[in-house]
This record gives C-alpha cells, structure tokens and sequence, in this order.
C-alpha cells in the first residue's frame, strides 16, 4: 500500500516559513531551561515546533489525530532526554493508541522509526539520499557490498541513484519497518539503497545496454512492493559471496561416505542461511544388518540426531539455529519411532527435539487409512539386498506393484517387518500433529505425478516449508531453488504479465550470480534451473474485491494469470537464453504443461484455453528456461515488510499484537477499513474451505504451496447453531484426507487455537475411523 506523498527525507520540516504556534498540549508546553542531546552528542534548547513540525508529518494523510500524539508526550519530556529518547517516545505512545477502531496509527510509528533511521544516517555519514555512487564506493571499500556492482561506472551509479524515490521508505507499518531495519539493513545503509544494489547486481547478467532498463524495472517493482524478494536474497545479495538460494533438499544413500557428506552439505547450507529438507528412507532400519550381523543397526534415529545437532552447531553466523527438516517414506520399519523423536519420553540419546519431522506419504497407504487396512513396515536394506528393490525411489503404480510384491515375501525372504493397522498409524501422526504441530506431509505420488522431469529421475520429499522440491539423486544433485512472491495486495489484474515478467527474469538471472555451497547444488542448478515465483497477500486481494474463500472461481482465474504469465515468461528467456539442460525428454518438451498436465486439461479448463494451446507449442518449439517455475512460501516475516498478509493463506484475526523482542508490535491487514469485514479470519474459518482454495491454486502452480491448517479447538467456533460442540478428531480427518483427494502435494503445519485437551471420545482419535 503507497500511502500519499510526504516532503522527502532530505528537507521534513517547513523552510522558511512561519508556523502558527497553536493551541495544543506541545505548544502550551513551556520549554524553559529543557536541554536536549541530539544524536552528535551536542547539546540544544528543546524545540517544541520541531517535536511538533516531525508529529504533524508522521500523521499526514493517515486516519488519526495528531494532537492525541502530541499529548501522550506531554508527560515525558525532561530535562536532559535524547533526540532518540523523544523519537522513541513518540513511537510508543503511537502503537499505544493503535486499535481496531485506530489502525494507521502503526503507519505513524512506523515512519517515525524511519525517520529515525534517516537521522542516525546523516550523523554516521553526514548525508542521507542523494549521493549513491558515493554510498556505492564505500561500502564495497569497507566489504559490506559485492565488489561485482563496480560493473557501472559512477555515470550509471548516478542515475540509478535519480531512480531513488524517500517516499516509498514511509510506507512501511511499524512491523514492516522494523523487521527491514533490524534484519536486512547493513551498517549506514538506507532502505531504498539496499533495494536498489540488489537491483543493479540483479541486473549484472543482462547483456550492456539492457543494464539499466532491466534494473530500474528490478527496483521499481522492489521499491513498490509488488515483488517481495526472499529473506537471502534480500539479506545476501549485496555481500561478498552471498548464497542466494532459499530451499534445499538433500537424499542420504545407505553408507557412512554418504551419511557423513549429506551431514556436511547440511552444515554449509546452515552456514550461508539456507533451509534444508533430508530424506533418510534409503538408510537401513533399527535391528538390520551391518557387515553381516543381525540386529546391529541404530536405524535412522542417530543420524537424525547428528543433523539435529549439526542444525544447532552451525547456526547460520550467529543468527538463528539451522533450519532442517528429516523426511522419511511412511513404509520404513522407523517410522513409529520417528513420530516419536521428539517427545520427553523414552531414551534421550534418541531424542531430536531441534528438526522438523516429514512423513512422505503414498497413495497406497492413504487408500489403507481410509479403507482401515493393514500397513506393512519394512526395512530399506533387506528389501534392496533380497529382492533387489530401492523403495525409495519408486512411487505411484511402480511402488504398488513393488510393494505387493514385498508383501508377498514376509517370512520368506523378508523378515523384518511390523504390520500395523493404516487408520492407526495416521492416528499417531494426527495426534502428533495436533500436539506439537508436526510432522508435515509430503504426497510423494501427487507431487511426482506433476514432476515435469520424471524422465531424469524422482522427487524423494519437500523442503523445509513444504513447497519446493524437484529431482534429487544422492551424492549427485541437490534440489536448489530461489524464490520471489508477487504482492497480490498491491498488484492491480491488468499489471499481473509484466510482474510476472519481471519476477521470473530476477530469479533467472539470480541462479547466475549466485554462489551454490556445494557441487551437488551446483549441479542441480545447472541442470535444473528450478526456481519459485510465489504470491502473498490473497487475502487483502480478496477482500478488496468484497470476495471469500469460498469464490473459488475467481480464485482460480487470478491464478490461471499468474501461471500463464510465469510459465510464458520462462518460455521466452529459452529463446533468448536456451532451455535448462534437461528439457528434452520432460514433459514441457512433450507439449504438457503445468503440473505436467496434457493441453486437453487446459482446453477444457482455461478461462482462456486457446493461449494455451499456443504456449505449449512454443515451449515444444523454443524449450523453457526453468524446469519448475511457481512455488508459494509461507512469507510470514517478509509479508510484514511487504504490508500484506502472509502467503496465500486467510489472515489468522483482523487485528492482534505479536510479542516480539523488542516488544509488543500490533499487525493488521493493510485494508483493515476499507475491507474489515470482508477478511475471514483463520482463527474461526472451517479448514476445508482453505484446503478447496489452496487445491484451486494448486492447479495453476506448478511446484507446491505452503498449506497450514489452523483448527480451533474451541466449543461453538464452526458450529454455532451447537455452542457446546466442538471440532473432533474425525473433523480434523476428514480434511486431511480430502487435501489428499483434491491434489494438495504437502502439509506443512497444523496448528491449533487454545484448548484445554484434545479429549478421546466417541468422535474423537480413539474414534476417528467410524
């Protein structure tokens, strides 16, 4: 949201001009004998019209009253307080009075924080905007920038530097700018310079004279907040020898070598900031056999526990600790005890309480749980070493068929196996998920079915937030990929194509800048070129449009453009730049499309089926640049700098306030006023209506979508024709199993609202089944 121009961060008080001394609380003030210390360390008389000149700018144009700012200062004004002290005063009287009924006040404190940033920067280097190429030279000669942004000369520093628009600094809520400031800002740097370095070095790919275009483009987007950047793109680009990339997903083989080289790789993707999915399924079961004797493996649990502690160990330079998530094949003969890995009881030297367990979940066992079937656990090694079948790499009917068969073996040739009723066991990852939230769920066969590359190999499970993913071969490749989300809340219909443009050039261009932690990911970049433009804010989208979760149809065309858009734009980067090494064999050369869907679908399912038509012949004509081109993350911090809501998810509640470090920040949809009632709050929504949205979406993106449910627990919430009933177990079934049924690839958190305890009842977990 692009609030009304103010005066520029260079000139915010009146030149020149006499301002009537009014009759508020600052101006019947008495400042006598009031001495302040200003941010140089120099001392002055307490000017109120000054207080009040900075009061009446952070107010402007926004729906509240700038005398209630002025009086909340009255009583905190003293002898001897800072500059800063009277600024952060300011600040907090102003998210004080920020409510429901008065939201723009977190805009007041926001650009009150900015404008405390503009001043510390002019003390620090004695100017605020208005000389980039300077600001340009000395970071790189202090190593904070890219050396690779010399590429301009000072002329084309310069007028990047004209493109600089302060104003947009100020639309930042008091979240937003924040987190901006205290997460992605280097040291003396401003906001629109950072935006504007990653644009330039974005850019540096483009042939000479497309440079500047395509970087001013690059930043106006970025500036304007239609195109959010991910956290290590935003936070890396600018420094020397940044990774970029946001998602990784390693596979572990069934020997130490790879073991303990997976273990490695992990570590140096904690190191540059990464997230990072392992699949364990390959390694051999508790009581296998190890260089021939029986009943002498660990099993998975202690090497989960080394990338556990590896996870905490390299805690990405101090910031926070790694980021892994262990994913393993529902038919592994650990997987009772991997649901268990992370309670208090039982042996803790097999306990890993700092991972994100993910169960990869076949078609097969989903039709068991609901037909309330037997479940067979096997061990990876036996089934390999007997009747010569990697399980783990196998879904859809060549699984099926593998594991009829590995049934049919028990007690001949496989011995160690546990049978377990399927109902059960999804029973167990309910419950687990309704306590702590996890595991996730990754649908290994509806998530290979639309793997445009099943010609080169399969998808072995998802990454940490459940929506990219693509080829993984161990010791060989590792899935990579750089993300960018479209702001649906600033993005009007008509100027969707040239933001999808723009988004899939950025991450193109940033596969070749960026520097991957490993060969293997570098391998797979190389390949693959796999990226994810995503999307946030589809609920201020919505609600502008007085629309719902339930306007499926309306949901689905926003979508249909958005992935049209981002897969032609990846078709005409082939013609300018080639197809990504693997094309030929995929499905795109084939003429499918999106989810490797056939153009029938398209033709019988498109608002505009006939341009479909006519891109599937261009990409079989020209190729594709990027083998997966859209994937929607979770956004939860950068939608708050972005001044949307999160992802593509319903908002949790129309104003609350969120505990942060440096206190109790409120958060708000931008259109609180104009749409309040049009925001359906997850917090009270039934979840199968976000899971019919999200398969909607599901059809247009081409990787995932980071889908959390949000159930409450409590009595009279989605039933208020009964208050004293409330959600049960088989409420909560029910939709897990439709997500499956209606083509969700992954779950990533359950997460509930308050309630005392999940209670076993007739329709509770002891229940379910009926």
């Amino acid at each position: 949201m692009q609030s009304k121009p103010l005066t520029t961060a260079v000139s915010i008080h009146k030149n020149n001009e006499v301002i009537p001394f009014r009759s508020t609380p600052l101006a019947n003030m008495g400042s006598h004998g009031i001495r302040v210390i200003r941010r140089d360390g120099s001392t002055t008389s307490l000017n109120i019209g000054k207080i009040r000149d900075v009061v009446e700018w952070a107010c402007e144009g926004k729906k509240v009253n700038s005398i209630a700012l002025e009086a909340g200062l009255t009583t905190r004004l003293r002898d001897g307080i800072t500059t800063r002290e009277i600024q952060d005063n300011l600040i907090n009287c102003a998210l004080e009075m920020c409510s429901p009924e008065e939201p723009d006040w977190r805009y007041v404190a926001g650009r009150l924080h900015i404008w405390s940033l503009w001043k510390d920067t002019l003390v620090a280097r004695g100017y605020q905007y208005g000389n980039y190429e300077k600001t340009v030279k000395t970071q790189v000669k202090k190593l904070l920038y890219d050396e690779r942004i010399l590429i301009y000369s000072e002329a084309e520093l310069k007028e990047a530097g004209s493109w600089i628009n302060s104003d947009w600094d100020i639309d930042y809520d008091y979240a937003g700018a924040l987190l901006i400031t205290s997460r992605y800002l280097l040291k003396n740097e401003l906001p629109q310079e950072a935006l504007l370095t990653c644009s330039l070095l974005l850019a540096t790919v483009e042939e000479p004279a497309n440079r500047l275009p395509w970087a001013k483009k690059f930043y106006q987007a970025i500036a304007q907040r239609k195109i959010s950047l991910a956290t290590p793109i935003l936070a890396n680009l600018r420094t020397p020898k940044g990774s970029l990339t946001s998602c990784f997903i390693l596979s572990i083989d069934d020997s130490l070598e790879s073991i303990f080289d997976e273990i490695t790789n992990a570590a140096r993707i904690s190191k540059n900031g990464g997230g990072v999915g392992v699949n364990v399924s390959r390694i051999r079961a508790t009581g296998s056999w190890v260089m021939g004797k029986a009943n002498a493996s660990g099993g998975i649990i202690p090497w989960i526990k080394l990338l556990n502690d590896t996870a905490i160990a390299v805690n990405q330079g101090g910031r926070r600790a790694g980021a892994v998530t262990i994913g393993v094949d529902i038919w592994h003969l650990d997987v009772p005890e991997f649901l268990e890995m992370q309670t208090e009881n039982g042996d803790q030297r097999r306990k890993a309480y700092d991972v994100f367990p993910q169960l990869v979940i076949t078609d097969e066992f989903m039709r068991r749980v609901i037909n309330k079937a037997e479940w067979t656990l096997v061990d990876p090694y036996e089934v390999r070493n007997k009747l010569g079948i990697e399980l783990a790499e196998l879904w859809g009917e060549e699984f099926e068929e593998a594991y009829r068969l590995v049934e049919a073996n028990l007690d001949q040739e496989i011995l160690l196996y546990k049978k377990i009723n399927a109902r059960d066991l999804f029973k167990s990852i309910m419950r687990s998920q309704v306590e702590t939230g996890m595991p996730y769920i990754a649908f290994k066969d509806t998530i290979n079915r639309a793997n445009p590359n099943k010609h080169d190999g399969y998808i072995p499970g998802v990454n940490l937030c459940t929506e990219s993913f693509s080829n993984v071969t161990p010791d060989k490749t590792a899935h990579c990929c750089n993300l960018v989300s479209l702001n649906l809340a600033n993005i009007d219909r008509e100027e969707i194509e040239s933001n999808c443009q723009i988004a899939v050039r950025i991450l193109d261009n940033t596969i070749d800048i960026t520097n991957p932690p490993f060969d293997n990911a570098k391998n797979h970049n190389d390949k693959y070129r796999t990226i994810g433009v995503g999307a946030m804010g589809l609920a201020d989208w919505l609600a502008k449009r007085k629309l719902s979760y339930n306007n499926l149809s309306e949901i689905s065309n926003l979508f249909e453009e958005i992935g049209y858009w981002c897969t032609y734009s990846s078709m005409e980067l082939a013609k300018e730049r080639g197809a990504y090494q693997a094309f030929l064999g995929s499905e795109w050369s084939q003429g499918k499309l999106i989810g490797a869907k056939p153009v029938a679908w398209f033709l019988n399912n498109a608002v505009q089926p006939q341009r479909w038509q006519q891109l599937a012949t261009d990409i079989q004509r020209f190729g594709i640049r990027n083998s997966h081109i859209t994937a929607i993350a979770p956004n939860t911090s950068s939608s708050l700098v972005q001044g949307c809501t999160a992802s593509v998810l319903p908002v949790y509640s129309r104003f609350f306030y969120d505990k942060w470090a440096k206190g109790t920040v409120p958060i708000a949809p931008p259109f609180i006023e104009e749409a309040f009632w049009f925001y359906s709050e997850n917090k009270n929504l039934e979840q199968q209506q976000v899971v019919k949205a999200i398969a909607t979406m599901q059809e247009w993106i081409d990787t995932g979508i980071s889908m959390e449910l949000l159930f409450n627990l409590n009595e009279g919430v989605y039933f208020p024709e009964e208050p004293n009933r409330c959600l049960t177990a088989k409420d909560i079934f029910d939709t897990l199993v439709m997500a499956w049924e209606l083509g969700c690839k992954a779950i990533y958190y359950i997460r509930t609202v308050q309630k005392d305890n999940f209670r076993e009842s007739d329709d509770s977990c002891s229940s379910c089944a009926n």
